[in-house]
């Protein structure tokens, strides 16, 4: 079995990239923003934490999220692989991440990074918020506390992969067609 990050900021494209990636290399799409908005949609308990938190821009604790992933790695089957889209966004995560794995004698494949500069994230941002009617994505100062908090806990994950020889960057800017081949490139040597 295969284990994929896809990494980046807040907008780099991570959700359009993943479409592409699951379909091509047989793998099941983990967006922890995904699974979120889904129990916020059925108004859990778990809903109810997370969208209080998101709407701040605050991240979910971490024991609720790696208990929503390691259930998705044990209930999928019929695919290579996953892709994990917005987890770990944390050292302590990454080493759950690693932690959890192991249990099974797996390991992560390989980091996928998509990046783009501060500038870039928060016009996308904006722009979906536009499209989509995402309500975290419209405020200004929640699009500059997400970019904060990426910049602050989700970049050292940067030197973490990259000392376990697992770190791979592509340039986010350019169509969506260029990018997808540049992650492409990238995933054919796993």
């Amino acid at each position: 079995m295969k284990y994929y990050i896809l990494f980046g900021p807040p907008g780099a494209g991570k959700g359009t990239q993943a479409t592409a990636m699951v379909e091509n290399y047989n793998l099941h799409h983990i967006s922890t923003g995904a699974l979120l908005r889904k129990e916020i949609a059925a108004g859990t308990e778990l809903g109810a934490l997370a969208k209080s938190l998101i709407e701040k821009g605050n991240l979910v604790p971490d024991e609720v999220v790696v208990e929503m992933i390691e259930n998705e790695f044990k209930t999928v089957r019929g695919v290579d692989g996953f892709l994990l889209d917005g987890f770990p966004r944390t050292i302590p995560q990454a080493i759950a991440l690693d932690e959890m794995l192991a249990k099974t004698s797996e390991s992560v494949t390989a980091t996928v990074s998509i990046m783009i500069p501060d500038e870039v994230v928060m016009e996308r941002i904006k722009g979906r918020a536009l499209k989509e009617g995402r309500a975290d994505d419209a405020s200004e100062d929640i699009i500059n506390t997400r970019i904060a908090t990426y910049h602050a806990q989700t970049e050292p994950l940067i030197e973490f992969y990259t000392k376990a020889g697992k770190y791979h960057e592509a340039d986010g800017v350019g169509s969506i067609e260029e990018i997808k081949d540049r992650i492409f490139t990238i995933m054919d040597r796993f």
